[in-house]
């Protein structure tokens, strides 16, 4: 299979796959947000809106959309905001922080180790 590059892509089709648009009308959208689609594709919807919503029966992050569809992110990105407004996907970010347990206080740690050592 042969790659083309992004500035070999036909400026009209991202025009008219867009509509005209260069960015959507919110920024929701990183790389790595994961999309999952909340319904099948239907009759008469564009090529590229239905084949997210196939790709993203399970999620997948914004940049292997971009990847698996041939189309750069900003584009991605501008098909994806239709589909969240049309309520046919939802987007939500990866968990970036992970919640440590808390740990004891050295002192107290100190004062368990003195115990067991008395036992």
């Amino acid at each position: 299979m042969a790659r083309r590059l992004v500035d070999e892509e036909d400026p009209d089709r991202l025009y008219t796959v867009t509509g005209g648009r260069s960015r959507p009308a919110e920024d929701t959208f990183d790389l790595v947000t994961l999309i999952v689609s909340e319904s099948d594709p239907s009759p008469g919807m564009q090529s590229e809106h239905a084949k997210i919503l196939r790709l993203c029966r399970e999620p997948v992050a914004v940049v292997e959309l971009s990847s698996d569809l041939g189309l750069p992110v900003s584009v991605v990105k501008i098909l994806l905001s239709d589909l969240l407004d049309m309520g046919k996907i939802t987007a939500r970010h990866p968990s970036s922080k992970r919640v440590e347990a808390q740990l004891p206080a050295p002192e107290f740690l100190k004062q368990v180790l003195v115990g067991l050592r008395n036992i």
